[in-house]
């Protein structure tokens, strides 16, 4: 970033329920040193106070994520933002005396390299917004892997528990629409075997047009090696119905 003649140097140490915030004007002389809850109107009020000593720069250690709300705060305001590296950020407070990490220390740190170190900030700009749009999206989308990935294991580790030769079968492919509806209609194996050769055709056909009839040759043959019902089926089909339900058919 540039230098500009800004009158006001705010330095956001940013936290999940409340951030601190140092002002420094021209000559270093600390206007403001408090913590900031992470709210839109006291974030407001604070900026609007400060602006009367002439424009502001506020500028954060995270632009995103939990920072998020003071940047669209401040740039509603007409308040110009700046985003201070982790690397700079570290190499910066090695300048200043003391090594405990404190908010109200890394507030001023920031603070006082806006003031004196323009070169070390970053705008936060247009990129920096599309940045944080990918990286919700990119983070919902993980926490939907890993769910999925969690169900599948669960699915594997009852069919595992209660028929093993089923889970091979079926284990593999447990992602599968087909399988989860076959697992969401039938349950386990008791449900499986009682269902009959044709309900589970009608049902694989729809979901597996081309493999249907391989796939249920292969439960029923798995479902056949296995005569003896070991203690707690009853309740892992019950519990299994219900993380198949959870997950839906796909």
């Amino acid at each position: 970033m540039t230098q500009r003649p800004y009158a006001v140097f705010v330095g956001l140490d940013v936290g999940k329920g409340e951030h601190h915030a140092c002002a420094l004007d021209r000559d270093g002389t600390r206007l403001h040193d408090k913590p900031l809850p992470q709210d839109e109107t006291r974030i407001r009020e604070l900026l609007a106070r400060l602006s009367e000593h002439g424009p502001v720069l506020v500028v954060v250690d995270q632009p995103a994520s939990i920072g998020a709300l003071a940047v669209a705060v401040a740039r509603q305001a007409g308040v110009e933002v700046g985003y201070l590296p982790g690397l700079a950020m570290r190499r910066i407070a090695d300048l200043h005396p003391g090594n405990a990490k404190t908010d109200a220390r890394d507030a001023y740190i920031i603070a006082e390299a806006a003031r004196t170190m323009p070169h070390a900030l970053r705008r936060v700009d247009a990129g920096e917004e599309a940045l944080a749009d990918l990286e919700v999206i990119v983070g919902f989308d993980d926490d939907l892997a890993g769910e999925v990935t969690r169900i599948a294991n669960r699915i594997r580790g009852l069919l595992t528990q209660v028929h093993p030769a089923l889970e091979r079968v079926l284990g593999p492919i447990v992602q599968r629409p087909v399988t989860l509806e076959l697992l969401t209609r039938f349950g386990g194996p008791d449900g499986l075997r009682a269902a009959g050769r044709r309900r589970l055709l009608a049902v694989a056909k729809a979901r597996a047009p081309r493999s249907y009839e391989r796939l249920i040759d292969h439960i029923q043959a798995a479902l056949t090696e296995q005569t003896v019902t070991v203690p707690g089926t009853r309740a892992a089909e019950l519990v299994l119905l219900g993380v198949v339900t959870f997950s839906g058919p796909g």
